[in-house]
């Protein structure tokens, strides 16, 4: 019975003004008693329809209790323009990047969407040349004949076949990926 007169005394006892926001939020709070403990009770009282979007981040801390003090009108100034500054800054970079492409002739515009593959030709160019001093040609073509050498079939000698167990077993020359099922 105690909670219920709590709670109603609650409801009729003064409530604090604390602020209001750019858009005409006002933000309120209260102290009550919760099961023994005194809680600050916090809330907004929206101008227009409730749009929990309308609210800025420092007041939805501040009533998530992150922040023990309210915004103030001065901080949230500050950080308005910061934002702009943020949001100009990112303007110039994206402008430059545009005029920087434009410059070297790539051709490719910024889009949203789809994406091409990375461009790895500045990657490559950071690898020296081969230091033996042949064409990258003949380089590859040694690489590609010694992928073949690795991929021909091997010779089985006459050993015996291993016995057949229910667990996989061994791991040199025996192994065979995908031929080992479970237990059924």
């Amino acid at each position: 019975m105690s909670r219920l007169w709590a709670r109603v005394a609650g409801l009729f006892s003064s409530k604090s003004f604390i602020g209001v926001d750019k858009t005409g939020n006002k933000y309120f709070s209260r102290m009550e008693e919760i099961d023994g403990l005194v809680k600050e009770k916090r809330w907004v009282v929206f101008r227009r329809e409730e749009d929990p979007t309308s609210i800025p981040v420092e007041w939805i801390c501040w009533l998530n209790g992150q922040r023990k003090r309210a915004p103030t009108p001065e901080e949230m100034v500050e950080l308005e323009a910061r934002r702009e500054r943020v949001k100009l800054n990112v303007a110039l970079l994206k402008k430059e990047e545009e005029e920087k492409k434009a410059r070297e002739g790539t051709g490719r515009k910024i889009t949203i969407g789809k994406v091409d593959g990375p461009d790895l030709t500045s990657f490559v160019r950071q690898f020296p040349p081969d230091s033996k001093g042949g064409e990258p040609e003949e380089a590859s073509e040694e690489a590609d004949k010694s992928r073949a050498k690795e991929h021909e079939p091997e010779i089985v000698s006459a050993e015996p076949p291993e016995p057949k167990t229910t667990e996989p077993s061994g791991s040199g020359s025996s192994f065979r990926p995908g031929t080992w099922q479970p237990p059924s």
